[in-house]
């Protein structure tokens, strides 16, 4: 059984290590590496009571490490928090375009969470992990017919995005049942992130434009074959600031306000994700805590002063649920030193199982696994294998110095890591292992050659 918070988080001389104190008031989204992290006897990292070392002769590098107590903890401080601070009925659901596979869909759900998928197979995976359609909510700028079905047949709840989806489920309607569906509309809030994780400004692929509002709700409430439950709404991802949630939360009970004029009574209100994660020391997020109180109280103040009944609250967290708990070890292979400009180090991983920093600019940080304690007397550019300039997973990272064969540890890259990973040089994509009380158990098997040709046809001309 994993142990809940909360939990005593080892001490260590390392900079990176979480304070040695009780984790009530510890966050996994403002700590860089997961909360069971510590440094052994051998000067050795341990996640999850398992030597990174020894998980590399195991299992092999690149590896994913997903700590399986940081991720259940990061759960319960979302979900506890919200029942805290809510008055009404609330669902917090995991956004889990982060990473969704078996494993992580079945953990979360046993935390009392419902999942947020926006395809097809991500909706597979999480019935076959086997979450409760009722707490399943398919997104999706341009779902295809397939999906929707699957998704009727399922019984899960359709975010809708546009107007051509609309009338698509329409069509798709065949039984006396109404599809249940909630729609998305574009708020026009700016915050600050990066350009192409930014969804709610008025300049996105994302949600029926607000100017359309009144036509939509019209539309939905005149349709028997819809059941429209709810609104949505997120406005981006890695979101350090309050202000713009506390905006959004006001603008969607507006929102639920204006459909009582159609005779829709909307009973759900989603506002997103977007929470930020602590990457690098100079990272502040505000807290789960802080940022589930902000979004508990703005609805509710909203829903006294327009004199409406508290809607079920959902919310959508992806990144600030999963990054911290999981690690990327890589070996360490080939240097070089470019006298007065820089040392590249090059590991066997990079741009093919973590695409983030050549696709959104995004900064890491490291450790050698097998040198937690030494001084780091080096900067260097940590390089991936790959056969493209770009490949580069950290510039100037202050690292102890290191050898061919030192294992290297990349921190917080449990979301948007392996569901972004590729095949890129034709590289198999890695395994992953959950840890926990000292045990791994392989979670994702590390892909072979024959697996990347598995899909290859050869015409018979060509043989």
């Amino acid at each position: 059984m994993v142990s809940t918070y909360p939990v005593k988080v080892q001490p260590s001389g390392n900079q990176y290590l979480s304070p040695s104190q009780d984790s009530t008031n510890i966050y996994p989204n403002q700590q860089l590496l997961p909360l069971t992290a510590r440094v052994n006897r051998d000067d050795f990292l341990e996640i999850g009571g398992c030597d990174v070392t020894k998980l590399v002769q195991q299992f092999g590098s690149p590896l994913y490490i997903l700590d399986e107590t940081t991720l259940r903890i990061a759960c319960q401080q979302y979900r506890d928090t919200f029942k805290k601070y809510y008055k009404g009925e609330s669902q917090v659901l995991y956004a889990s375009k982060a990473w969704n596979c078996l494993a992580v869909c079945a953990i979360v759900a046993s935390e009392g969470l419902g999942i947020d998928v926006v395809s097809g197979g991500e909706l597979y995976t999480a019935l076959e992990a086997g979450v409760s359609p009722e707490k399943i909510y398919l997104h999706g700028n341009n779902k295809s017919r397939d999906e929707l079905t699957l998704a009727i047949e399922s019984g899960c709840t359709i975010v809708v995005d546009n107007w051509y989806e609309l009338h698509t489920l329409v069509e798709l309607a065949t039984t006396n049942t109404a599809i249940r569906i909630m729609l998305r509309l574009t708020p026009g809030i700016e915050c600050h992130t990066h350009e192409y994780i930014r969804t709610g400004h008025l300049d996105s692929k994302f949600g029926f434009d607000p100017n359309d509002l009144e036509e939509v709700f019209a539309f939905a409430s005149k349709e028997p074959a819809l059941n429209c439950v709810g609104v949505h709404a997120h406005i981006g991802s890695q979101i350090f600031e309050l202000q713009p949630h506390r905006d959004l939360a006001a603008v969607m009970v507006q929102w639920l306000r204006d459909a009582a004029k159609y005779n829709l009574e909307l009973t759900e209100l989603n506002v997103g994700g977007g929470l930020g994660i602590k990457y690098t020391e100079s990272d502040d997020p505000p807290s789960i805590e802080e940022w589930s109180k902000a979004i508990c109280e703005v609805v509710q103040e909203a829903c006294a002063a327009e004199n409406l009944p508290l809607p079920k609250l959902l919310c959508e967290p992806g990144r600030s649920l999963i990054a911290t708990a999981c690690i990327t070890a890589y070996t360490i292979g080939s240097a070089k030193t470019i006298p007065d400009i820089r040392t590249y180090v090059t590991i066997d991983g990079g741009m093919s199982d973590n695409p983030r920093p050549i696709t959104y600019q995004s900064v890491y940080r490291a450790v050698v696994a097998n040198k937690m304690s030494a001084p780091l007397t080096e900067t260097v550019t940590v390089a991936g294998k790959h056969c493209e300039s770009g490949d580069i997973l950290i510039k100037n990272a202050p690292l102890p110095k290191t050898e061919p064969g030192d294992v290297l540890v990349v921190m917080a890259t449990g979301a948007y890591n392996y569901s972004m990973a590729s095949n890129y040089n034709r590289l198999p994509r890695p395994a992953a292992v959950l840890v926990a009380n000292g045990e791994a158990n392989l979670i994702l098997q590390r892909e072979t050659y024959q697996d990347i040709i598995r899909q290859d046809c050869l015409p018979e001309r060509l043989k």
